[in-house]
């Protein structure tokens, strides 16, 4: 299965990969998104990357 990762150095925190994917994003105390559990994807986790408005979710 493919791993969430976050590059902060694009993200805006936007907050829609939480909405989205709870179980796995989340707003850091810094308002950025980070991986939570990356072992939590039931298929959100592509939703979250393909609609990423900065692209700084990728799927490794």
């Amino acid at each position: 299965m493919a791993k969430p990762k976050v590059d902060q150095s694009l993200c805006i925190g936007c907050g829609l990969c939480a909405s989205l994917c709870p179980d796995v994003f989340e707003l850091g105390d810094d308002g950025l998104a980070k991986v939570i559990n990356e072992n939590a994807c039931n298929g959100c986790c592509q939703d979250a990357a393909d609609q990423c408005p900065t692209g700084a979710i990728s799927l490794n």
